[in-house]
C-alpha cells in the first residue's frame, strides 16, 4: 500500500507531464485508446468519487471560519474566467464548435489538481480545498447557466440537459464520496494514500481518449486552440492574483487564490461537451487542451511562488538574529 501511496504522490505531483504523455501516446497510436472517448462521464464520476472521498467534515466547519476568503474565490472564479473565456472569444472570432468548449472550460468550477500545485507553492491549502468543494458544489447551478447566458450567442445550449449532466458526473458522485468517507472513515482512511491515483488514471483516461478520436482535428486547429487555451489560464491566474491583492489577502492566500481561479475542472468541460455537444465535435478539445496547459503552468507559477516564501523564510531568520 505504502509504494501505492508513493506512485500516487508522483503522479498526483507530475499530472501534467503524466497527461501529456498519455496525449502523445494517443496521438501516436489513437486506435489504441480511442475507445476510452465511450466512457468519458464515468471516468469522471470515478475521479470526483474520489475527490468526495477526500472530504472531510471538518472542511466544511473551515469554510464556515473562513467566508470572506470562500467568497471571494468562488466569486472570482465564476466571474473571471468565464468573463476572460467569453472575451477571447469575441476577440479572435471563433467558429462555434471552438468557441462553446472555451466557453465551458471558462465556467466550470476549480479542479482538484490545484490542491496539489497549491501545496507544492507554499500556499494555503485549506482555502484551497474550500474554494474547490464550494466552486464544486455551486456548479450544477451556476456551470449551465453561465454556458447558457455565455455561449448561447454561438450554439444552442440546453439549460436543463446541462444541470443534469453536472449533478450525475459531478454532484452524486461527490455527494456518495462525503457519505462513504464519514460512516468509514477508518476504512477509507487506510486507502486514502491511493485515492489520487484513481483521479489521476480517470483524467488521463478521458484526456486521452479526446486526442484520440479528435487526432485530425488537432492537426487542424490545435495551435489556435493552444493559444486561447493559454491566454485563458495565464490571464485568469493574473487576474485571481490581482483581486487577492486588491482585498489585501496574505502571501499564502494570494497564492491559493491565484492558483484556484486559474485552474479548471477541464475534465468536466470535456465531458460536457462530448454529452452536450456531439454536434459540435471541435468542443472538447480546449478542454483536453487546457487539461494538459493549466498543469504545466500551475507548477511553473509554484516554483515561482515557493521561491518567495523561501526568500521569506530566509528574511525572517536574518531579523531574527539581528535582534538578538
Amino acid at each position: 500500500m505504502k509504494k501505492l501511496g508513493k506512485l500516487a504522490s508522483f503522479l498526483s505531483l507530475n499530472i501534467g507531464f503524466i497527461i501529456l504523455i498519455g496525449s502523445l501516446f494517443a496521438f501516436w497510436k489513437p486506435a489504441a485508446i480511442s475507445w476510452a472517448v465511450n466512457y468519458t462521464s464515468l471516468f469522471l464520476g470515478t475521479a470526483m468519487f474520489g475527490m468526495g472521498l477526500t472530504i472531510h467534515v471538518s472542511d466544511f466547519r473551515m469554510m464556515l471560519r473562513h467566508p470572506k476568503d470562500i467568497f471571494l474565490g468562488a466569486c472570482c472564479q465564476y466571474t473571471i474566467m468565464p468573463l476572460m473565456a467569453w472575451v477571447l472569444c469575441r476577440l479572435f472570432r471563433l467558429p462555434p464548435d471552438l468557441a462553446i468548449g472555451v466557453i465551458l472550460v471558462g465556467c466550470c468550477p476549480g479542479g482538484t489538481a490545484s490542491n496539489v500545485i497549491t501545496y507544492i507553492a507554499g500556499g494555503d491549502v485549506a482555502l484551497s480545498v474550500g474554494m474547490t468543494i464550494t466552486s464544486t458544489l455551486l456548479a450544477p447551478v451556476l456551470t449551465p447557466a453561465l454556458t447558457y447566458l455565455l455561449g448561447g450567442a454561438w450554439v444552442q445550449v440546453s439549460f436543463w440537459a446541462m444541470v443534469l449532466s453536472v449533478v450525475k458526473v459531478v454532484l452524486l458522485p461527490v455527494l456518495a464520496g462525503i457519505a462513504l468517507q464519514y460512516f468509514f472513515h477508518e476504512q477509507v482512511e487506510k486507502i486514502r494514500e491511493v485515492l489520487p491515483l484513481i483521479s489521476v488514471i480517470a483524467i488521463v483516461m478521458i484526456i486521452s481518449g479526446i486526442v484520440a478520436v479528435n487526432r485530425e482535428k488537432l492537426l487542424e486547429s490545435g495551435l489556435l486552440v493552444f493559444g486561447i487555451v493559454m491566454l485563458h489560464n495565464l490571464l485568469g491566474m493574473g487576474a485571481g492574483f490581482l483581486m487577492a491583492r486588491i482585498f489585501h489577502e496574505d502571501y499564502r492566500k494570494t497564492t491559493a487564490i491565484a492558483i484556484e481561479v486559474g485552474m479548471q475542472n477541464s475534465g468536466l468541460a470535456v465531458s460536457l461537451a462530448a454529452v452536450n455537444f456531439a454536434a459540435n465535435p471541435l468542443a472538447t478539445l480546449p478542454g483536453a487542451i487546457f487539461s494538459v496547459w493549466h498543469n504545466i503552468a500551475g507548477s511553473l507559477f509554484a516554483g515561482w511562488r515557493r521561491r518567495g516564501v523561501e526568500v521569506r523564510r530566509r528574511e525572517m531568520k536574518d531579523a531574527a538574529k539581528e535582534s538578538a
